[in-house]
């Protein structure tokens, strides 16, 4: 039986970027490089990159010791639901990072993360499971991050903001150092869109646009 599997979950799309990363860890451990799989139940292509494609139920039935999967989906949602199916399967929660990636000083991290290059982590970062970092974005000190929370390229995290659960937040989006006794927060399940400086808090549920950002539209998160 081989001891272990690896998954990249998304042929497409953000997948593609992150399957040189479960490549470059392969190759540091000594791991063949058959041992890696993408996943993906739509796509129709056999093989991308190199690699083969296959069905989450192939893989599943594939034997293994142990059995490792990334999820590289940039929808939270589904990144949540299928956190759900790999817990319930026994499937490790797979986090990869490039080996560029900047943590400075007390920066925790929970498991599942994509991490792209340049992605800088500065000082006393808390940061929740499945987190997305795409390349070039930074966190700032003091910053506090929950779970399935979606980085674009290029965002800007200063120091002293919360980010709730399932927040996604668009390519260059900036975010305004919020204070050490008052942070700035968006809230669970906000979007923030491309570009957006934001400069005050962001309510849960709400799409904030432009500069400065302004809500665009509003989604209760409530019962």
């Amino acid at each position: 039986m081989i001891d272990s599997l690896f998954g990249v979950y998304g042929a497409s799309g953000f997948g593609r970027e992150v399957m040189p990363l479960a490549a470059n860890y392969l190759n540091k451990q000594g791991i063949n490089q058959e041992n890696l799989y993408f996943i993906d139940d739509s796509v129709e292509e056999k093989e991308i990159n190199g690699y083969k494609v296959i069905k989450y139920s192939e893989f599943k039935e594939k034997k293994a010791n142990k059995k490792f999967i990334s999820l590289a989906i940039a929808n939270n949602k589904i990144r949540n639901e299928l956190a759900n199916a790999l817990q319930e399967d026994g499937i490790i929660s797979w986090s990869l990072h490039h080996d560029n990636v900047v943590k400075l000083a007390e920066v925790s991290i929970k498991e599942g993360y994509v991490l792209c290059p340049f992605v800088c982590l500065t000082s006393n970062i808390k940061i929740g499971k499945h987190f997305h970092a795409n390349i070039y974005s930074y966190v700032g000190h003091d910053c506090t991050i929950g779970d399935f929370v979606t980085f674009a390229p290029g965002v800007k995290c200063n120091g002293n903001i919360i980010i709730e659960d399932n927040v996604y937040i668009g390519t260059g989006a900036i975010i305004k150092q919020g204070k050490p006794n008052r942070p700035l927060i968006i809230g669970k399940g906000a979007v923030v869109g491309m570009g957006a400086v934001v400069t005050k808090n962001v309510p849960e549920g709400d799409t904030v646009i432009g500069n400065p950002a302004k809500t665009l539209s509003r989604k209760s998160l409530r019962g």
